[in-house]
């Protein structure tokens, strides 16, 4: 993009309404009359989650929109409507070029200035098997246990994230109201899970250091570390985004206040005491935020040796087990593995973005 040419920055969700609303509603009025679509800006980039910057608009950014068709309306209006909008766009929005190049192999798409000709545009058409494709089930239909535990985390918040500008069809706010969070039992399963991946390595922060592998001990502080922040997500029942975005996102919570400098200052500890004696306050605000869900009975706030060894913990272990016994659904309950979420068991981009990997992964579960 040629520096000269790019306008004051705009966050790219408010570009994306106002392009909405002055020149593709117009003209969806005016050469559709009637037309019961839907209208919004959902599914990927950085500033559906609103985490756009100047550096974003390299590519896959500008004047954009997702419109929905109902799936009988779909097929014999979804190539008609995108030929006539690239015949009745302007080249620009607000200094933006409406214009974008063909897809590169990975699909990634940059604005492209045109003075002439249609616009190859990113107002794209979709029916409600939209949906299908970035999950891998029917959303509209029963959503399983199984589904839930295997969608990515990060699929889920795009989804539920942006915004819907228009709801014609009346079924867009119907599905992202269904996928706004976790059911309480699954959400219940999660959280024990993710207390149990801190109980397989709290003690090992001062085990590490009490042998002179500082550097051990470091990188299970920080993997800790990582672990309570995706702990905070679930206790306020926000989608965890990936490692990008994880920082930028958990900063935003409310629990962020007063965790993120205590975590922060784990990571530059000099010596694995100081690193437990920060981690001890760290679990201390976590579990007093937990205790406040009334999940449970209350855990005890403060940490204590790890049965006859002199390393503090919080007993991670004994928090998973009791919100275990608070799970009612026979389903979730039966489940004989407490590894998580396809997102909490693996960190390969590979495995999490395989749709069709995840159905099979959900033999975990069985």
């Amino acid at each position: 993009m040629n520096k000269d040419l790019v306008p004051k920055f705009i966050p790219g969700l408010k570009l994306s309404r106002l392009f909405y609303r002055k020149i593709v509603q117009p003209i969806l009025d005016r050469e559709f009359p009637g037309l019961r679509y839907s209208a919004a800006l959902i599914g990927w980039g950085s500033e559906v989650l609103g985490f756009d910057t100047p550096m974003s608009r390299d590519h896959h950014w500008g004047p954009r929109v997702l419109l929905f068709l109902s799936e009988g309306d779909y097929p014999k209006l979804h190539q008609q409507i995108e030929h006539v909008l690239a015949n009745n766009l302007p080249y620009e929005f607000l200094g933006y070029s409406t214009n974008f190049s063909t897809p590169e192999p990975n699909g990634v798409r940059r604005p492209e200035r045109i003075s002439t000709g249609p616009v190859n545009h990113m107002i794209n058409v979709y029916g409600f098997g939209f949906f299908k494709h970035r999950l891998g089930c029917d959303v509209k239909e029963e959503v399983t246990v199984f589904d839930w535990l295997t969608f990515p985390q990060q699929r889920l918040l795009e989804l539920t994230s942006g915004e819907v500008f228009h709801d014609g069809t009346g079924e867009l706010k119907n599905i992202r109201r269904k996928l706004k969070y976790y059911p309480r039992d699954i959400w219940l399963y999660l959280l024990a899970a993710q207390w149990t991946k801190i109980s397989q390595e709290e003690a090992f922060v001062g085990r590490t250091g009490d042998i002179g592998d500082d550097l051990g001990s470091r990188i299970v502080a920080a993997r800790i570390v990582r672990e309570l922040m995706k702990l905070s997500f679930l206790l306020e029942r926000q989608y965890i985004p990936y490692s990008k975005w994880l920082g930028f996102a958990f900063a935003k919570l409310k629990i962020a206040k007063s965790l993120k400098p205590v975590l922060a200052e784990v990571l530059s500890a000099k010596n694995w005491k100081r690193r437990e004696m920060l981690l001890s306050q760290a679990y201390t605000i976590v579990v007093k935020k937990q205790n406040s869900l009334k999940i449970t009975k209350p855990h005890s706030v403060n940490t204590t040796n790890y049965f006859n060894r002199p390393y503090l913990v919080i007993h991670a272990d004994e928090i998973a087990i009791a919100i275990k016994q608070a799970i009612r659904n026979p389903e979730v309950r039966k489940i004989r593995t407490w590894v998580g979420a396809i997102d909490q068991f693996t960190d390969s981009t590979d495995v999490i973005q395989d749709l069709e990997l995840g159905k099979k992964l959900q033999a975990v579960y069985q």
